[in-house]
């Protein structure tokens, strides 16, 4: 016994359209294709970045279409971006509809010396989508990351606690400087 009401083939149809916008964004992004991307978008609509997701001040906050140009193209000064949509939930209401998706976006860049950093991204987006003579589109994004990690050897450990994390969780603390002083010695 389902907790939920039949779906039917047309929300269905709706449900499966946006879930192809969002991988279309994603594989316009590594694809460098800009022009793809902003063509995912309504004319009007309004894109805000976070580049820290716990700041409550957008990095970016464009307004149209062709605004999106610029944060588009910025992807070229990787080598190569890969990003994996994951969960995502949709809220249909007639010709518009709200959602929230999850993605890892890996961004490689290349030194002239030849090193490579990997940097991964942990983004959520909001999304407000419209649906215009049959097609999902981007109304209003907003990004924000609320992680990101450069792949360079180092380690990364996240421990729940005030800012003085090494007050507040001192074995945490404590394990994470042992493991290093460990892997230093080797």
């Amino acid at each position: 016994m389902s907790i939920h009401p039949p779906v039917t083939g047309a929300e269905a149809a709706d449900r499966l359209a946006i879930r192809e916008l969002f991988d279309a964004y994603a594989h316009c992004a590594d694809r460098r294709d800009a022009k793809g991307q902003m063509a995912l978008f309504t004319e009007d609509t309004h894109f805000v970045v976070f580049m820290d997701a716990r700041n409550a001040e957008p990095t970016q906050d464009l307004h149209g279409r062709e605004a999106l140009a610029p944060v588009f193209d910025a992807l070229n000064a990787y080598v190569a971006t890969m990003h994996f949509n994951g969960q995502s939930t949709v809220e249909l209401d007639g010709d518009r509809a709200t959602g929230e998706s999850y993605c890892l976006a890996h961004h490689l860049t290349e030194a002239e010396d030849g090193s490579r950093t990997l940097m991964v991204a942990s983004i959520r987006y909001l999304d407000t989508f419209v649906k215009r003579d049959g097609a999902w589109l981007f109304a209003d994004r907003r990004l924000a990351q609320s992680a990101m990690a450069d792949r360079t050897g180092a380690t990364v450990a996240e421990v729940s606690g005030s800012h003085s994390v090494y007050l507040s969780q001192p074995k945490a603390v404590a394990s994470l400087i042992e493991q290093a002083a460990t892997a230093t010695r080797g």
